[in-house]
């Protein structure tokens, strides 16, 4: 009798290979828009140092992901084992794009030193994964979803859908028709025709209808394509980020935060495969996504890998291993061979951000909907940081292209230093505000106040509610500004009228609350 064999490769592994090759070049994209369109950033360093080392991370954890599944096949005998979709997280290649890289150059406009500070914020970011990938499920048990799901819930209306949407209405033809398509085929469900994957679609239709009205001048400038040119760029193993390092403490409100949202996040994955029928150890997930944003950031990357939520979907499409490995050669060869620059510069952000948008409206559904229903205004309270965020960077953005010799009125700069304060450490300010509110609900007065406790200790210190400009974290005592000492003052009165709360009696049932 014929023994069994792995059937790694199949036609569905085109269509799953479509969908999270996209899914990483989107990242990209959005990453050298972020950094040369908003901020500025010479576009040759992004695409010369940045890219390829990020690429290299991509690479190193689906070629893992793909041995895994021959493993898993072997081990289990079955025929049909998906492996596990990896590449670049979404509300981290932004965040990190808007909260870390881009400050940094418009503080120090030294490009040198923002990549080398991107390199040291990934590094913090990838040890931490290490540590913590052995933490992951306690940290799962003890902290609310409407703080982990809330502060990325957060994330996708600021950050994941509005920027987009700027984006879109820059060129609305080719927006608004790649919209359509993603909202038809993907949010909606429906089946294009061939089953064509829905992805792919809207990103050909609006590159095509681009270089089409580009072509008779009615985009108001000539639309050409890049020259597919090789721009050899290795990804070089680099001591760069030790320069960086010390600038980069300042931002650990920033990382760590998406750090643990990824392992919580890779828990959750393994737990969706699991039901789906591969049962991957949790464990060996979140090291190799971890291990693959370590490698990123040595080999000069910026942007930490995270196992993609759509391993069911995959599945469905009939994806096996061959996906995760054509995925991981693309991004991780094209890379090093410059050829993703051109990718990068021939797509046009109009016809790539509505897959975007996608994400940001899925992170916000998945928040509401997997959070418990009574957690709902906690899911609403921690998304208000993350707005704080986004009105700042936009109001630096304007003060930034101010004559300098214009002096700002004082209540203008007064609502500038508040917005510094609601934005600053955002991430982490959600999670914690999510947490405390979830806790209160459910009658955890006790836990609740700690939760604000933390909050004034980390006040103190800076973590959140920073006061400087960068956002630099900082002994209080040594400051000299009173906010600080308020906004901690604060927390510390609540946080002991929520304990001595705790102790009149019984709390309100939420039982009934279920609505």
């Amino acid at each position: 009798m014929l023994e069994n064999k792995y059937r790694w490769a199949q036609w569905g592994d085109l269509n799953a290979f479509f969908g999270l090759m996209l899914d990483n070049v989107t990242n990209l994209v959005i990453l050298t828009g972020i950094l040369v369109g908003v901020f500025g950033y010479p576009a040759a360093m992004v695409l010369k140092l940045m890219i390829p080392g990020t690429a290299l991370g991509v690479l190193f954890g689906d070629a893992v992901y793909t041995w895994m599944a021959f493993r898993l096949a072997k081990k289990t005998g079955k025929t049909d084992v998906t492996a596990m979709p990896l590449g670049l997280d979404t509300p981290s290649t932004i965040g990190v794009a808007f909260a870390v890289l881009g400050p940094v150059y418009v503080e120090t406009k030294d490009p040198m030193l923002t990549w080398q500070v991107g390199m040291a914020t990934l590094l913090l970011i990838g040890v931490f994964k290490v540590v913590f990938s052995f933490f992951g499920d306690w940290v799962r048990r003890h902290v609310p979803q409407a703080g982990l799901l809330g502060s990325l819930a957060g994330i996708g209306i600021a950050l994941l859908a509005f920027f987009p949407v700027m984006k879109i209405f820059s060129s609305p033809v080719v927006g608004l028709v790649s919209l359509g398509i993603i909202l038809y085929a993907i949010i909606a469900g429906r089946r294009l025709p061939l089953g064509i994957p829905g992805a792919f679609f809207a990103v050909a239709a609006g590159c095509l209808i681009y270089y089409l009205m580009g072509s008779f001048d009615l985009l108001g400038a000539k639309a050409v394509a890049p020259k597919l040119e090789f721009h050899p760029a290795p990804p070089i193993p680099t001591l760069g980020f030790i320069d960086g390092l010390g600038k980069a403490l300042n931002y650990l409100p920033i990382a760590f935060p998406f750090a643990l949202l990824t392992i919580v996040g890779g828990i959750n994955v393994t737990e969706s495969a699991r039901v789906a029928g591969d049962e991957y150890r949790t464990r060996d997930i979140l090291l190799t996504e971890a291990l693959a944003t370590v490698v990123a950031a040595l080999f000069g990357g910026v942007a930490q890998s995270t196992p993609y939520i759509g391993h069911p979907a995959y599945k469905a499409m009939g994806g096996r291993a061959a996906y995760t490995l054509a995925t991981g050669l693309f991004i991780g060869i094209g890379g090093a061979l410059g050829i993703m620059s051109f990718v990068v510069e021939a797509i046009p952000e109009a016809a790539i951000t509505p897959i975007l948008m996608f994400v940001g409206i899925e992170i916000v559904s998945q928040a509401f909907v997997e959070s418990p229903r009574r957690h709902a205004p906690a899911v609403a309270f921690a998304t208000v940081p993350v707005v704080g965020y986004l009105v700042l960077v936009h109001m630096d953005g304007l003060i930034g292209r101010l004559d300098p010799a214009w002096k700002l009125p004082v209540s203008i700069g007064a609502e500038h230093n508040t917005l510094r304060v609601v934005g600053h450490g955002f991430i982490l300010t959600a999670m914690l505000w999510g947490g405390f509110l979830a806790d209160l609900i459910d009658g955890k007065l006790r836990t609740a106040a700690a939760y604000l406790g933390v909050c004034a200790v980390f006040t103190v210190f800076g973590v959140i509610h920073s006061v400087t400009p960068s956002g630099d974290v900082y002994l209080a005592w040594r400051l000299g500004n009173d906010t600080v000492w308020q906004i901690a003052l604060g927390y510390s009165l609540v946080a002991c009228l929520t304990a001595a709360a705790s102790f009149g009696g019984r709390t309100r049932d939420h039982e009934g609350s279920h609505r």
